[in-house]
């Protein structure tokens, strides 16, 4: 099984369980609130550049997060996305509020709510939320779920007729890859899929790749609250997370925490997708320089 897993047997399962049902609760706390926003009149700020929203729902979410976690379990340490890093437990929780902010503050039905439990560098539980579509995305060291019944990833086999989700190119990729180069990448995937799709959240689309509602995923910029519930939810329902360093870590970085991924459903050998993430992937490792 994928390296998320690999210390699994030393972890016990019954506290992994507990973990996730703490992650289910705290998810479906921020619902009503969130749905109550969303489509509504609200403030918009705007951190790194006019491309990285954020809204006061993201910042209130996550704080009912974090109160109800360390109400449940006191020895934590909080990584959230807009508040950093708070306590010093062993069980180190990663949570986006709202992932897909900008979707969410246009009013476009694909962001969610993401919560994974980290011990010892290994994820042993997590869940995406869809408060619109009220889906529940849930995983531990023992399986994997939507909405209670177990989840199996599938994937068409070949590439020409699967659908990728994907975010690249962004202005990020431009200035990093070269805009010719960035869009001869993205036109070579749109010729090669069936259909190639952006919808705007990389924990969801994961999700989707788990729960076989789409084929493939990939992302070139994305951080550790994006994609670690996404990482066990997507491995335990059989599908396939490939990390990628983009010259930003080292090669032995745990994946959760590197800053490009290819995911794919169980089934799929989509060598084009490879080949790009590839190209991507290698350039970055010649050109960035780690800290």
């Amino acid at each position: 099984m994928a390296s998320a897993l690999r210390h699994a047997e030393n972890v016990d399962p019954a506290r992994s369980a507990a973990l996730r049902a703490v992650a289910e609760e705290a998810a479906r706390k921020v619902q009503a609130p969130l749905l109550a926003a969303f489509r509504s009149a609200m403030d918009i700020d705007y951190k790194v550049d006019l491309h990285d929203l954020v809204t006061v729902h993201d910042k209130q979410s996550e704080q009912t997060i974090r109160d109800l976690i360390f109400a449940r379990v006191p020895d934590s340490t909080f990584m959230g996305e807009e508040g950093g890093s708070v306590g010093d437990g062993p069980v180190c929780w990663y949570v986006d509020p709202i992932d897909g902010t900008s979707n969410f503050a246009r009013g476009i039905a694909f962001w969610c709510v993401s919560i994974a439990a980290v011990i010892d560098g290994e994820i042993v539980a997590g869940v995406i939320y869809d408060p619109v579509a009220d889906n529940m995305f849930a995983a531990d060291i023992t399986g994997v779920w939507l909405n209670g019944a177990p989840l199996r990833s599938r994937a068409i086999a070949e590439e020409t007729r699967a659908t990728l989700i994907t975010g690249y190119p962004v202005a990020r990729d431009f200035r990093l890859d070269g805009k010719a180069e960035a869009l001869e990448h993205f036109g070579v995937l749109a010729e090669t899929f069936s259909t190639l799709r952006r919808p705007g959240s990389a924990a969801l689309s994961l999700a989707h790749v788990a729960a076989g509602w789409t084929d493939a995923a990939a992302g070139f910029g994305v951080n550790p609250w994006d994609v670690t519930a996404g990482v066990l939810i997507l491995r335990q329902a059989g599908g396939s997370y490939r990390a990628l360093t983009l010259g930003k870590v080292a090669p032995d970085t745990p994946d959760f925490f590197c800053p490009g991924y290819v995911a794919t459903g169980e089934g799929a050998d989509y060598p084009t997708l490879d080949s790009v993430a590839n190209s991507i992937d290698g350039h970055r490792n010649r050109t960035l320089k780690r800290p």
